[in-house]
């Protein structure tokens, strides 16, 4: 079976392949995206779809190491920027809504981070201001008398993960770019300069560059190159609940707790904030924690009471693919011209701003943004000795 050629191969047909196939297709390049299974029905499929511009929580329930809010607040920018043209260059509807966001502290030193929180907010040029509790209850009701301060950033917002990535892979696809689901990669291994990639039972595919954007399965994917990358996936939870009339108009946050309450348009309420599911199952579905459930929702009715009266319609649970440091990855694997990856906290936000970096990063000119801190080579761990000499037999 003879192989065929494409400028890049992109792997993982999430919401962050998606962006990257429409940025390298639009820019004229030959693109094929594999995809495992269905497109954007893992991790893209599963999450919140908030756009987080303001400083987040540094932890989500379980995690170990915080993230450096200050270091993301010019990412965070930077992606809300190009958002504002995300439905135009797709030419189609994602549902973004630009609502605004409160950021909630309930105790003394929550509140001390917010303001912590607002000075870096305010080096980044993102607009935030800080309330007290009377303040915050009055410019939102709905917040309960545990509340002792918050935040108000208008750039807040979300979008549908169930339209965005559908959206962007079409706009790839008129664009040029083959999109091969269910075609789960079985090799890929350098030829010449470039790599030569076999995925379902198709001929393979000779390209210079390889994007692994593979989600969970981001570091599985690079090990089918013989590259070790530490990764730490997880399955986080979604809680939603029965439609009601439009109540919540803002997305609120917890600044010291892993915490998102937001009403999307059809009208339910949806309940997030990075509680972990049982366990992580990356051959399938990962089981639902019922203390999850328990602890999220209780948390969500202690800073909106009126989430009390409302009936739970389901839970679910969806991969992420977290780093040791907790920060995302993004950039060319030292050793491995050509092979590049991207993943990590947030991608759902950062989407349309990661797309554009991979192209740049593929073509070899300057990001958008700087990213030299944020690349692969922090993540890459030693081949054993035994397993280097059986490699190389």
């Amino acid at each position: 079976m003879s192989a065929r050629t494409a400028d890049a191969v992109v792997i993982g047909a999430g919401v962050l392949g998606a962006s990257a196939a429409f940025h390298l297709a639009r820019a004229g390049h030959r693109v094929i995206v594999l995809d495992r299974g269905a497109p954007g029905r893992e991790g893209s499929g599963t999450t919140a779809g908030n756009l987080h511009v303001q400083a987040v929580h540094t932890r989500r329930p379980g995690q170990e190491v915080p993230l450096d809010s200050a270091r993301f607040l010019p990412l965070q920018r930077a992606a809300s920027d190009r958002w504002e043209k995300v439905e135009a260059e797709l030419d189609a509807s994602v549902e973004l809504r630009r609502s605004g966001g409160f950021t909630i502290a309930e105790t003394p030193e929550q509140r001390a981070e917010l303001i912590a929180k607002h000075a870096w907010e305010e080096r980044a040029g993102i607009a935030t201001e800080v309330l007290d509790g009377d303040g915050a209850r009055a410019a939102l009701p709905l917040l309960g008398p545990t509340v002792t301060a918050a935040t108000w950033c208008p750039l807040d917002g979300y979008a549908n993960p169930l339209l965005t990535t559908p959206a962007y892979l079409a706009a790839a696809v008129r664009h040029g770019a083959e999109v091969r689901p269910f075609s789960p990669v079985r090799a890929v291994e350098r030829s010449g300069s470039g790599w030569r990639v076999t995925a379902g039972t198709d001929a393979p595919i000779e390209t210079p560059r390889v994007l692994d954007v593979a989600g969970p399965w981001l570091g599985e994917i690079a090990a089918l190159a013989g590259i070790r990358l530490a990764m730490t996936p997880v399955a986080i939870q979604m809680h939603v609940t029965v439609r009601l009339p439009e109540t919540l108009r803002h997305l609120v946050q917890h600044i010291g707790e892993g915490l998102s309450v937001k009403q999307v348009t059809a009208g339910n309420l949806l309940v997030g904030g990075g509680w972990p599911a049982r366990r992580f199952d990356p051959d399938g579905r990962s089981p639902i924690s019922a203390a999850s459930v328990l602890g999220n929702m209780a948390q969500a009715a202690r800073v909106l009471p009126f989430v009390r009266e409302l009936r739970l319609l389901r839970a679910w649970a969806g991969p992420l693919a977290a780093t040791p440091d907790e920060m995302p990855v993004i950039g060319e694997v030292p050793g491995a011209p050509g092979f590049l990856v991207a993943g990590g906290t947030y991608a759902f936000t950062f989407a349309p701003l990661w797309g554009e970096t991979l192209r740049c990063l593929a073509e070899g000119t300057a990001p958008p943004v700087d990213v030299h801190d944020l690349g692969p080579d922090r993540l890459i761990t030693p081949v054993p000795y035994e397993q280097a000499q059986e490699q190389a037999r």
